[in-house]
């Protein structure tokens, strides 16, 4: 039975969800058909409602945020809003605009008198509500400012920061920023990153970070859960939420990444003891009174919002489903789970159609990675007869900090052999063949779908690209800020390594040898890896006798939105495979 494509391109997006200081509502963060809407829900169930009447809030994705924060009396809520903006809402009342930076705030933070934000991702900021005074806090040091966050006697303000050439995940810091006088203090263990910084009471702070190898979660500089696994993410926007302390302080509820299965656990500071709360992946936690909230998600499970009554840890905490992000029918597949591959110290995620097609698909980033949550393409490809090998090369999070750093140096190399390496397994444990065996993925996964193409033409039969990275040395010039020291890690700093090493890793210098098909997308205005680099590798392939179709979508960015767009791709990646393995 096949998945049909308007089941996909319906639904909506959640995140943030976030329960009320009273306990009695959940505010959540909807984008829906191009529109966003901040909306509450009882805590226990029940009729959806707006809160948000202003300018439409700007939301982050998937476990991401950084949108708004209650006010401490829940009265309403503060938020960042697609104007650049901060808004105050009230429950029920007239929203007020708190700043006006004709400059992009996020990530509001407030104790009821002060909110704390962040401007242009550089700068942390503080305005006081009624007067609206504002003052900087951040003292320049850092490039990058992430996720303040207020004391609770409001006598200090924490954040991320971190500068070039290092990425977040390399060498983030915590900084600590006395209110009275300014003074900013950064920490950070040694070889580590940190994210998330909070604190527990006045003057204790949590953090995560890897110096163990792995990002866990500690509480006064102490592991909560020493252990082999990622508790959280790679920090690539605000927000983040994969802890949340208990009222009393004395459990911490901590979203595990086991080998790319989440699992949501609670431990008791005091003994250690872990309690499993439920499968799935988790994140967004918040915690008040005997109930955690949480976005939740699965391999068969459509991304929803729940809460969980952990009054009594001796028995299975009771789910209440509040939301639920993607359209109503999926419940009428039975989609499968996936099966965890591994081969010489690579990973993999196997969705099995056993009809001995095979769909490798590489994620993007490439510091990042596809969970066992719902992901409706898979789905798609997997319900038309494909196995779908989620791969994950070095460079994947969720792994340890040794196996994500393992690509630094390489990009463009070894994440290429890693993924043949998964597709030549597949070959030998009877999955698919070459001949049955196609390549696909975007931005660096694009990329890697390239390299495959160019150094290992005999493993697959063609390759599906959306608008990759081809031209490394074009990247460094012309990117957006967040990235654009991206390959001084991935690849070296180019004084050190010299421009040759930066072509030598390049698919546009090895797309002469390309000569399977290749179905390559691209939006016109890509402001994250510009039209140009496809323009300039379709035309070294089509010069070499090679074959490419060359899809441009108008006006679409980094992804596509609209839906006549995503129809099209669709249509076409289904023709193309069609015609590849007939």
């Amino acid at each position: 039975m096949h998945v049909p494509l308007e089941l996909l391109t319906a639904g909506r997006d959640l995140t943030e969800p976030k329960i009320s200081p009273d306990g009695q509502t959940v505010a959540f963060v909807q984008r829906w058909r191009g529109a966003a809407a901040i909306m509450t829900v009882p805590v226990e169930g029940g009729a959806e409602r707006a809160l948000s009447t202003g300018p439409d809030p700007a939301p982050g994705r998937g476990t991401g945020g950084g949108c708004f924060d209650w006010h401490p009396d829940g009265t309403g809520v503060v938020y960042a809003a697609n104007d650049g903006e901060l808004w105050w809402q009230p429950v029920g009342g007239r929203p007020e605009p708190i700043t006006e930076l004709e400059r992009e705030c996020r990530a509001p933070s407030t104790d009821g008198s002060v909110v704390v934000f962040i401007v242009d991702e550089a700068e942390v900021w503080k305005v006081q509500l009624g007067s609206r005074a504002l003052r900087r806090l951040d003292d320049g040091g850092d490039a990058f400012c992430f996720d303040p966050e207020l004391a609770p006697d409001s006598s200090a303000a924490v954040w991320q920061g971190w500068s070039p050439p290092a990425m977040p995940w390399d060498a983030a810091h915590r900084v600590t920023c006395v209110l009275v006088d300014g003074t900013c203090e950064r920490w950070r263990p040694e070889g580590a990153a940190v994210q998330q910084p909070r604190f527990i009471s006045a003057g204790s702070t949590a953090v995560v970070h890897d110096a163990s190898g792995w990002l866990n979660v500690y509480l006064d500089d102490k592991p909560v859960l020493a252990e082999a696994f990622e508790q959280a993410g790679p920090t690539w926007g605000m927000g983040q939420r994969s802890f949340a302390l208990s009222p009393d302080e004395k459990q911490i509820a901590l979203c595990r990444n086991e080998r790319g299965f989440g699992r949501l656990i609670v431990v008791e500071r005091s003994t250690g003891a872990v309690t499993n709360i439920g499968k799935g992946g988790h994140g967004q936690l918040s915690w008040h009174g005997n109930t955690v909230v949480a976005l939740r998600t699965g391999a068969v499970t459509p991304t929803q919002i729940v809460t969980y009554d952990v009054s009594d840890l001796d028995v299975k905490p009771p789910r209440t489903v509040l939301a639920v992000g993607p359209a109503d029918g999926w419940q009428q597949f039975e989609l499968p789970e996936p099966e965890v591959i591994e081969v010489d110290g690579l990973f993999a995620r196997r969705y099995a159609a056993g009809n001995g097609k095979l769909l490798a698909w590489v994620h993007g980033g490439p510091t990042d990675q596809w969970q066992a949550d719902f992901r409706p393409r898979i789905s798609y490809w997997w319900s038309r007869g494909w196995d779908v090998l989620v791969v994950d090369p070095r460079g994947t999070t969720g792994h340890g900090r040794q196996f994500q750093q393992a690509l630094n140096g390489g990009w463009g190399r070894f994440d290429v052999d890693d993924t043949a390496a998964l597709i030549a397994h597949g070959h030998a444990a009877g999955w698919a063949t070459p001949a049955t065996s196609v390549v696909m993925g975007g931005s660096s996964g694009g990329l890697t779908v390239l390299g495959v193409l160019a150094d290992h033409p005999d493993l697959v039969a063609g390759g599906v690209a959306s608008y990759p990275v081809s031209d490394l040395r074009a990247l460094t010039r012309v990117t957006h800020r967040f990235e654009a020291h991206y390959c001084d890690t991935l690849v070296g700093e180019p004084a050190v390594v010299g421009w040759e090493r930066y072509d030598e890793l390049s698919p546009l210098h090895r797309a002469g040898r390309i000569d399977a098909p290749l179905l390559l997308f691209h939006g016109s205005d890509d402001p994250v890896v510009p039209i140009s680099q496809s323009e300039t590798v379709v035309e070294a392939i089509r010069s070499s006798g090679g074959q490419v179709e060359f899809v441009v979508y108008d006006g679409e960015g980094h992804g596509f939105r609209d839906p006549a767009n995503i129809r099209d791709e669709y249509e076409r990646t289904e023709a193309f495979l069609t015609a590849l393995t007939r």
